[in-house]
């Protein structure tokens, strides 16, 4: 059993007496350890493709399973603590909270998750050495580098252990030698068995995974490439 199984799923929108299919019946499978990207251009519907991944979203028709949970018909709570258990987003613009210094920001998914104050400190300190910023504890994101406030972003995925790293256009707002560690980062994640989609516009960025699924009006527009091949 895959970690993700996408099947037949469609994400329809009617504007105006217009039906607009954002995505169009799309069947994917995601093993776990994977490390690959969503590629397209916008409003090619990769973006509805990971919000639907990241559980910030539903399909209007078809099955999504992860972890071989159905999620398809879940309620906002269900998606919520799935979010939270199972997803870690790291996203272009860092997302950080400017009042709260490094180790505090770690610590915001925990927060919702009901851990304690000591485990949250311990968790939050083992996630900032992953990514090499144990010694920045105590910085405010301002007076980080992008690449340093990323580091702490992804750290602050990584918190609560999910199986599945989500990244929007994560390497962005960064100089090219800083995206390719962080790029490096993911892999190792990759490596440690969490599975890594990279969402982006990039084929630069996209030639760099492993595996690559290109989304075109709404479908997969290499169906042949691994893992995405007809259901049966």
């Amino acid at each position: 059993m895959s970690l993700i199984e996408i099947r037949n799923i469609s994400k329809i929108y009617h504007l105006g007496g217009e039906e607009i299919r954002a995505l169009d019946d799309v069947s994917i499978d995601i093993e776990q350890g994977e490390f690959l990207s969503i590629i397209g251009p916008s409003g090619s519907g990769k973006s509805t493709l990971m919000h639907i991944l990241g559980c910030l979203d539903s399909p209007s028709k078809g099955e999504i399973k992860m972890d071989g949970i159905s999620i398809q018909n879940a309620s906002s709570r269900e998606l919520a603590r799935l979010r939270n258990e199972k997803i870690g987003f790291v996203f272009q613009f860092f997302n950080l909270l400017p009042k709260l210094n490094v180790l505090q920001n770690v610590e915001v998914p925990m927060i919702y998750s009901a851990v304690r104050k000591r485990e949250r400190r311990n968790r939050a300190l083992d996630a900032l050495k992953m990514v090499g910023l144990d010694a920045r504890t105590r910085h405010r994101p301002s007076q980080l580098s992008g690449g340093q406030q990323q580091r702490v972003a992804i750290a602050r995925a990584l918190v609560n252990s999910p199986k599945i790293i989500l990244a929007d256009e994560p390497t962005g707002n960064l100089d090219s030698n800083t995206g390719e560690a962080i790029l490096s980062l993911f892999k190792e994640l990759s490596r440690q068995g969490r599975t890594v989609a990279l969402v982006t516009h990039d084929p630069d960025i996209a030639a760099l995974t492993p595996r690559r699924i290109e989304i075109r009006d709404g479908k997969v527009a290499n169906p042949h490439e691994k893992g995405n091949a007809p259901l049966n």
